[in-house]
């Protein structure tokens, strides 16, 4: 005789799930309207950046005067100082005691401070140029979009790697308290995917912040007028915010899907336990299924 395993109630249930989520969504789109419109401005920059791709190519003689820039920076010059300061550091660090600093000391500080000065002024002059070569390119030009893509590139991948090292740790700790407490394998489980979601969480809105914190200082060096720096960074930071947030909800849609998928097969196969079972069936117990032994012997 075939059984149909499709419980109807699971269908309502998920309906009812959706129905909840999408309820929850309205209603928090009504209370933080500005977070909303952030987020739904962040995606349509996403959009129109994967569409046209990365900023406005540089004319010909646009790329001319950037060149030419550019290659007027003496970098031979600033490694030679930067050279001279770490050797006067060493100088100094070497001559003095542990809390006090002689004639020879004060010396070798006095050289070192002046390297130091003098190594300072070469970076400056360096980075003025590189400044007037970028305001020729301009904030909106390839040279000025992937600036901005790589330093956030940079803080996600850095924000990913803590979730990563986190979890790894949190992984040990709590296998090694799970087997003390004699947990189930599923309660493990479950606090581990717990632990992974809040790691994920700190770590990327970090780089979030850490982002938009210094988003300011690479827009300054393009010397764009006002107006257009405000709306590159509001731009920019919204478009941040909408990939992070995306990225933790899909992380989060997963985890959920995976929970209820393994709920569900938990499900499924008590059912078919208690009818193979007859009167037995079967139960979970500390994540486990357990069947009842108490079945009726028949002579």
């Amino acid at each position: 005789m075939n059984h149909n395993n499709n419980n109807p109630s699971d269908s309502i249930v998920v309906s009812d799930v959706s129905s909840a989520i999408v309820t929850a969504a309205k209603g928090f789109a009504k209370r933080h309207k500005v977070i909303t419109f952030s987020y739904l401005y962040g995606i349509s920059i996403l959009c129109v950046i994967m569409l046209i791709g990365s900023g406005t190519k540089l004319t010909f003689d646009q790329q001319r005067k950037y060149n030419i820039i550019m290659d007027s920076i003496d970098l031979q010059a600033e490694y030679t100082a930067a050279s001279r300061y770490h050797t006067a550091h060493a100088n100094y660090y070497n001559s003095k005691g542990w809390l006090s600093c002689d004639a020879h000391c004060q010396h070798y500080k006095s050289i070192m401070d002046r390297r130091k000065s003098e190594w300072d002024e070469i970076k400056a002059e360096g980075n003025a140029r590189m400044s007037d070569a970028k305001s020729v390119a301009g904030l909106f030009s390839e040279v000025g979009v992937n600036e901005v893509k790589d330093s956030f590139w940079d803080y996600f991948h850095s924000g990913k790697q803590f979730a990563k090292r986190q979890s790894w740790w949190d992984a040990m700790f709590m296998g090694m308290r799970s087997m003390s407490r004699d947990e189930s394998f599923i309660e493990y489980g479950l606090k581990m995917l717990m632990q992974v979601l809040i790691n994920f969480s700190m770590g990327l809105v970090m780089a979030l912040f850490v982002f938009i914190f210094g988003l300011w200082g690479i827009i300054s060096t393009y010397q764009a007028n006002p107006l257009t720096a405000l709306f590159f960074f509001v731009s920019a930071s919204s478009a941040a915010f909408a990939f992070v947030s995306t990225y933790l909800f899909a992380i989060y849609g997963a985890a959920a899907g995976g929970v209820v998928g393994v709920v569900k097969m938990a499900e499924s196969q008590m059912r078919i336990e208690a009818a193979r079972g007859g009167g037995g069936g079967a139960r979970m117990r500390n994540g486990y299924i357990e069947r009842n032994r108490n079945r009726p012997h028949y002579q």
